[in-house]
């Protein structure tokens, strides 16, 4: 089988991320290596209120990770998530190679904005564009 691209976030509670950090990000990390994912960047992403409550919280912190892992590993995985204390819900996107590379730039930082156009002028219309421009508009219809 071969080994798919992936970007997956984990709910977990703000206040336990708030307090030890690092217990947090070993929990999510050791259920991925459970799985047989390789951890390619990982980073959290947003911590705030819930839009509604769940399991008694009304905030939480959004850990975003994108890793690589065949995709018989999946199963597995979502057990794992279940299984957790820590995290509160989970949800995995596959992605192509292109997305996941931009999605693993994002979130370590290395991605650069693409040159802007040097030039300001109006891109080339179409063949029949000016015609269609200059001809009478017949407002009778």
């Amino acid at each position: 089988m071969r080994q798919h691209f992936y970007e997956g976030m984990f709910l977990v509670d703000s206040g336990k991320f708030a307090t030890d950090a690092d217990a947090v990000t070993n929990d999510i990390m050791s259920v991925l290596a459970k799985a047989g994912a390789t951890v390619v960047a990982h980073r959290p992403w947003q911590d705030g209120k819930l839009a509604y409550e769940i399991q008694g919280m009304k905030k939480g912190l959004h850990y975003i990770v994108c890793f690589t892992m065949r995709g018989a590993g999946m199963k597995t995985l979502i057990r794992q998530c279940q299984l957790n204390e820590t995290i509160i819900r989970q949800m995995f996107i596959v992605h192509s190679q292109q997305i996941f590379d931009a999605t693993v730039g994002a979130i370590t930082g290395a991605v650069t904005s693409p040159p802007e156009s040097q030039s300001n002028e109006r891109p080339e219309r179409g063949r029949n564009d000016r015609r269609r421009d200059e001809m009478p508009v017949d407002d009778d219809e």
